[in-house]
């Protein structure tokens, strides 16, 4: 197993409130509309509506966003965007957002890395997928290997190439992406999309930023670490995982499980690179740390890179700085290209 300690200093970064939501938790208010003028009396009574802030797209020449590829939920939904320049096909990065399972889109500022990919030739497809509020687990997976499989069956026609497919997510999203590399071989997670089943969800890489990988250990392992939690006990059933799971997880323990992404290990697996802030306090590193042995053990060390960014917390910079993202992009160039 490969390891990179990067050491950066004067460091400033704001940790997400949640597991995996954007480092910039700033909001803009919306304008008021003609109609809202036309109504001051009734508008002054209303709160302000606040917009979430969205990734910076507009460098993206090319993209096709909202485009539907499941029949489950109206929140499967995709959007696609290609490199300003090179006629393709080209490989595909899978975008998974984070937000703790439970909140996040395809449109957030957590994705500002992943659409640096449309820069070193990538198409990104960033993908939305039910959150814990409208169905549990396994829907947010199955949905997110729904749509890995409805890229393959239509990447003639998106110029897309078939065979390099990367999986990218941070925290939620990065538990997510081990999990859609470990289990490509496995039918056990599809749910109940049956689109494009012939095709396989089996991607050739994944990047996983800070996923949380084996739940029942989340405070255990923060404890050890002597860093406070930012969103206490993970074991409670208001938890992030336990609202995921469907109940708290020590009382689902086979379906914690289930999403471990350690659970399906095989040799078969794509290559991984893992990536964590020493002093996440929403995440313990020792997670990746972990996971990234278990791979190794049976992947063998020139498949598994772990780099540990000494002092950063949970996403943002250091992790989208471009030597950071330099380190990315050659992993990913060396599998992909």
């Amino acid at each position: 197993m490969k390891k990179s300690i990067s050491t950066i200093l004067s460091m400033s970064i704001a940790a997400g409130l949640l597991a995996g939501c954007s480092t910039n938790d700033s909001e803009e208010t919306a304008p008021k509309t003609k109609v809202e003028t036309e109504t001051t009396q009734q508008a002054e009574t209303k709160p302000e509506v606040a917009k979430a802030e969205e990734v910076d797209t507009s460098f993206i020449k090319n993209k096709q966003l909202d485009v539907k590829y499941g029949s489950q939920s109206e929140a499967q939904k995709l959007d696609i965007y290609w490199p300003n320049e090179g006629e393709g096909p080209f490989p595909v990065i899978i975008a998974i957002h984070g937000g703790g399972f439970m909140q996040g889109d395809k449109t957030g500022t957590d994705l500002t890395a992943m659409m640096e990919g449309v820069n070193h030739g990538y198409a990104v497809v960033a993908v939305n997928y039910r959150l814990s509020g409208e169905a549990v687990f396994p829907a947010a997976i199955s949905d997110v290997k729904a749509a890995i499989r409805y890229v393959k069956a239509n990447a003639k026609e998106f110029n897309l190439d078939s065979e390099k497919v990367v999986a990218w997510g941070g925290s939620a999203g990065g538990n997510l992406a081990a999990l859609v590399g470990t289990s490509g071989d496995a039918d056990s997670l599809n749910g109940e999309n049956t689109e494009n089943m012939e095709y396989t969800s089996e991607v050739q890489a994944v990047v996983d930023w800070y996923g949380q990988i084996d739940f029942l250990k989340l405070d255990e392992q923060f404890k050890d670490s002597g860093i406070t939690p930012k969103m206490g006990e993970r074991s409670s059933a208001d938890s992030p995982e336990s609202k995921y799971i469907g109940g708290n997880i020590t009382e689902n323990i086979e379906q914690v499980e289930k999403a471990n992404p350690a659970t399906y290990i095989t040799k078969n697996d794509p290559a991984f690179l893992i990536q964590h802030g020493t002093a996440d306090p929403n995440v313990p590193t020792q997670q990746s740390i972990d996971f990234s042995e278990k791979l190794t053990d049976v992947l063998g060390d020139e498949k598994v890179e772990l780099t540990l960014l000494e002092g950063a917390v949970h996403g943002g910079e250091p992790f989208n700085s471009k030597e950071n993202l330099q380190e990315v992009f050659d992993f990913l160039d060396r599998i992909l290209k």
